[in-house]
């Protein structure tokens, strides 16, 4: 499964729920597979879905899901104790690991070699970190909402792409229905 097979099967699972998605093609695969006005899409800040993620769950009561890559993590390794440090039980961290940077070519990251970002996860103080299959990723996920816990989920998947649009909404909009949504 490719990140794309992923999204695609949780997306019945996050629909009713705020989800911060990671800039580029997650985002764009996100918004082509089941855009809501609770999504809100990363267009341009490589490694800041977690930290905005983290900052929306503390300022309010609902579930959060922040998704983000890789590649993203591992340019703000600062935003994973920051979580741990900063316990929001209504916060879940999906890192959809692919072992790639995905949105600039599938360049290979540090997570598809040596680095394990759920021993790094849990290393920073973490406490409920669950590494999981690309095909599993679903039942992690509904675990996570169930138990009501922060949680960091590190989804293994496969690099690959798939070809699609630009997201054509306006940053302002998407801003805007996301702090409606997030106020409802």
């Amino acid at each position: 499964m490719i990140r794309s097979d992923v999204l695609r099967d949780i997306a019945p699972i996050i629909r009713d729920h705020l989800v911060i998605c990671n800039i580029g093609l997650p985002s764009q695969e996100l918004h082509m597979i089941d855009d809501q006005p609770t999504n809100f899409y990363m267009l341009g800040t490589m490694g800041l879905s977690s930290s905005i993620g983290l900052g929306v769950a503390l300022a309010q009561d609902k579930p959060v899901i922040a998704i983000d890559g890789d590649g993203s993590v591992l340019t703000n390794l600062g935003t994973l104790p920051t979580i741990a440090n900063n316990v929001a039980d209504n916060f879940i961290l999906l890192i959809i690991d692919n072992g790639s940077y995905g949105s600039t070519g599938d360049q290979p990251t540090y997570a598809g070699k040596k680095t394990s970002l759920a021993a790094v996860a849990s290393a920073c103080g973490c406490e409920n970190v669950v590494e999981c299959a690309a095909e599993d990723t679903g039942k992690a996920l509904q675990a996570a909402l169930d138990s009501g816990k922060m949680t960091i989920i590190v989804c293994k998947c496969e690099s690959g792409n798939i070809k699609l649009p630009v997201i054509t909404k306006d940053p302002v909009v998407i801003r805007d229905r996301f702090m409606t949504a997030v106020k409802a």
